[in-house]
């Protein structure tokens, strides 16, 4: 049974929408996130032909004839689209000439908006949407998004919490619809090291030219151990043999591969976010538990190594919530000279804060507040929210627009 089917995805109404007044519609995310079949199940409802650039002929006729190819489709979908790049001249041509909304519908597992051909031959002619993992929402197939609520000023109740031992279950599995369906940490651990080869191997030979591949995966377990921390590409790089520049190109890489993202640094001033250094964080807390080879076992004998996995699971998350939200926001984080840090800083259009701590204990000292209380005293009348999400059970004030909640409010009601 394909994991997909089984769970709604959230985006599907939103491709509906796009395909309405939009020549093309890009659903890009991770490969194995489920994008096929979503993007096959729309072809079929909406009469669509379906192609795929995995199939070698559709491929080789896509590299050698783009605007043949091109010319000879009223309305499709093309999945795949990264391995042909070249197709998207020749839809612009086409889409220049019949600019019917919902003609075609592509995907990609790679960021194509990061080549700058690309982004300026379909600039207004294209929307993008994302596809990312499935959601704890997807997977207890409940719809509301959790910063929308925020920004409203509700945290979401549930009523089934997810505690303790569970919790590690969840956080380790991630949410690749294949991770999520194998019955045991075992097969699913087998399955995350094929997906980051078949990756390294295919992927990004196609996207990025990179010829070394042989220093990526040592690469990628060096990124994994820095996960929620600032990088400093000199040192990281120097740990595989590579210099800073080349190790810079490598996490973009990686970052156009879905695999992982740069955050930056919230402040004030707008300029100094551009020089503060980011910090990285992984998509997917399965994938990147699989590159730190961590266990449930592990994680119950030292919980030590479980809080750095637990924050890019509750990153994921509210990741996951942005591609689906009916605002727009940015996920960011805070830390001072002082060492006052904030794991997530979510920012809206008007410039208004969320701040999210993690904390995997069942328990909350004052200590835990220090820095989501000095964030809320710089940020000022923009700073609407603090939710310290910790391992228990109660939703509590705790004074000045803080809040503890539940980890699983993440996937409430």
């Amino acid at each position: 049974m394909n994991a997909t089917s089984l769970y709604p995805r959230t985006i599907e109404p939103r491709i509906a929408e796009a395909l309405q007044d939009t020549p093309v519609v890009l659903l890009a995310g991770p490969r194995q996130a489920g994008k096929t079949t979503l993007v096959r199940r729309i072809a079929e409802k909406q009469g669509l032909r379906y192609l795929t650039l995995d199939d070698e002929l559709t491929l080789l006729s896509a590299r050698e004839d783009p605007v043949g190819m091109i010319r000879s489709i009223d309305r499709a979908v093309i999945d795949e689209i990264q391995r042909a790049p070249q197709l998207l001249l020749a839809i612009k041509k086409s889409v220049d000439q019949d600019r019917r909304p919902g003609r075609f519908l592509l995907t990609g597992s790679a960021n194509l908006m990061a080549l700058p051909t690309v982004a300026d031959s379909l600039a207004g002619r294209m929307e993008t949407l994302s596809l990312l993992p499935l959601s704890q929402s997807e997977i207890e197939s409940c719809s509301t998004n959790w910063m929308d609520a925020a920004f409203a000023g509700r945290i979401l109740q549930t009523a089934q919490l997810t505690l303790g031992d569970d919790l590690i279950e969840r956080v380790l599995r991630g949410g690749y619809p294949e991770a999520v369906l194998r019955a045991s940490a075992k097969r699913r651990s087998a399955w995350a090291r094929q997906y980051i080869d078949a990756i390294i191997q295919r992927d990004v030979r196609d996207v990025a030219g990179i010829e070394k591949l042989d220093q990526l995966p040592r690469f990628l377990r060096a990124l994994a151990q820095t996960a929620g921390r600032m990088c400093n590409y000199s040192q990281l790089g120097g740990q595989v043999g590579l210099d800073g520049k080349t190790a810079s190109r490598y996490v973009g890489v990686f970052e156009r591969m879905y695999l992982l993202k740069r955050i930056d640094a919230w402040s004030r001033n707008r300029l100094n976010r551009v020089v503060k250094t980011p910090k990285l964080q992984f998509i997917d807390s399965g994938l990147l538990a699989t590159l730190l080879d961590l266990t449930a076992e592990q994680v119950q004998q030292d919980r030590t190594r479980f809080g750095n996995v637990l924050e890019t699971f509750v990153f994921g998350e509210l990741f996951k919530h942005v591609t689906t939200a009916d605002d727009d926001y940015r996920l960011m984080y805070y830390r001072d000279a002082d060492k006052f840090e904030v794991d997530v800083v979510i920012e809206n259009a008007a410039g208004k804060l969320v701040c999210v701590e993690v904390k995997a204990a069942a328990t909350i000292k004052e200590s835990d507040l220090r820095g989501l209380k000095k964030l809320a005293g710089i940020a000022g009348a923009q700073f609407k929210m603090g939710v310290l999400l910790y391992d228990g059970t109660e939703t509590m004030p705790l004074g000045d627009g803080i809040w503890a909640a539940p980890l699983s409010t993440l996937w409430g009601a």
